[in-house]
């Protein structure tokens, strides 16, 4: 059976004034469309599997957030941490839980806060994937198709020699590379087989309890020794007392760059992890001059390469401005140069 993952438990505030520690970006609609991050995301899965296999791992602190957004999830597939500890003891623990009631569970991991444009390309990338790790012991990622020299993002070195022999889509990678420096980011695209870390993973829940026993000897232990209370009254007292014991590590460092079957499935869908206005500006539609306007009613004139996101007003007018992020949530108004963005920490 599917199963789908959702790591939820992010406190980024980068889209000030919109998000803020209570309310990350997750939780937020910034796309304008009506719906939040973490909903567009479970949205992505339907048909893939049903709603009663989709898992969220979030914070204790955003429980409510959670269960007001997405409903229709079975509430005991809400997993709370009591801290936070990266994704290796998140994705340690939602295996071990979704191993407990079935054995030989196909699951995909993917973080709440990405934008996805062409959902029919990536759902086919996740089902040829989910195919894939069906039928071996095989971790997959999916790697996006760079056309920038971001540093903003870790990069995955494929061995493109040769597909693997049941998916001509699907490659073996050679190494993980760090988020670099312009200078090697601008190396790295002029290569046509380095790709974007997406963060998204694909695999047979055996394959990744047995690598966590193999490289993450410790934590494999505190896991395995809770079998008898997982889906129990028991279970969230005893992951209050023994999560925040786990090692506070990232997957990557934990097990993709010890295991020996690990692959990827080079992908264009549109994906952004949105980690910045900016980034949001690069990604939405444009006007003839740049402009991503995110709202009702707004009016510009003399204005270029701007975003502005202003969902709650009933009309806004911009004249004049090149290259700035203009965004209302509130009562608060932030205008600022979309070059001086990464200030924007300073201002609250």
């Amino acid at each position: 059976m599917i199963h789908v993952v959702i790591m939820a438990g992010g406190i980024g505030s980068r889209f000030w004034p919109m998000s803020s520690e209570n309310v990350p970006k997750q939780f937020l609609d910034v796309l304008g469309t009506g719906k939040s991050l973490l909903q567009m995301t479970v949205d992505r899965f339907l048909g893939i599997c049903s709603t009663e296999q989709i898992w969220v791992v979030t914070s204790k602190a955003f429980k409510e957030q959670v269960q007001q957004q997405l409903p229709m999830l079975p509430r005991q597939n809400i997993l709370l941490e009591p801290c936070r500890r990266n994704t290796a003891p998140c994705i340690a623990y939602v295996s071990w839980v979704i191993k407990s009631i079935d054995p030989t569970a196909n699951i995909v991991v993917t973080p709440s806060d990405h934008v996805v444009t062409d959902v029919p390309k990536f759902r086919q990338a996740i089902t040829e994937s989910l195919d894939f790790t069906a039928q071996s012991d095989a971790i997959v990622t999916l790697g996006m198709q760079p056309d920038r020299p971001e540093t903003g993002y870790g990069y995955i070195e494929a061995d493109l020699s040769y597909a693997t022999l049941t998916n001509k889509n699907i490659f073996r990678v050679d190494s993980f590379k760090e988020k670099p420096t312009l200078e090697v980011a601008q190396q790295y695209i002029q290569k046509p087989n380095y790709y974007w870390n997406s963060g998204i993973f694909i695999w047979n829940v055996a394959t990744i309890v047995n690598a966590f026993r193999v490289y993450q000897p410790q934590m494999a232990a505190i896991f395995e020794g809770l079998r008898d209370h997982y889906r129990t009254s028991t279970e969230q007292q005893q992951i209050d007392e023994l999560f925040p014991t786990c090692e506070s590590i990232s997957v990557d460092y934990a097990i993709m760059e010890h295991a020996d079957e690990i692959y990827v499935y080079p992908a264009e869908f549109g994906w952004s992890d949105l980690g910045s206005w900016s980034s949001l500006h690069r990604l939405m539609p444009k006007d003839e001059y740049g402009n991503a306007l995110i709202g009702p009613n707004i009016r510009v004139f003399e204005t270029a390469n701007c975003i502005i996101h202003t969902t709650s007003e009933q009309e806004v007018v911009v004249q004049g401005l090149d290259g700035y992020i203009v965004v209302e949530k509130d009562g608060t108004l932030l205008v600022t140069r979309m070059d001086q963005e990464q200030r924007i920490k300073l201002f609250h």
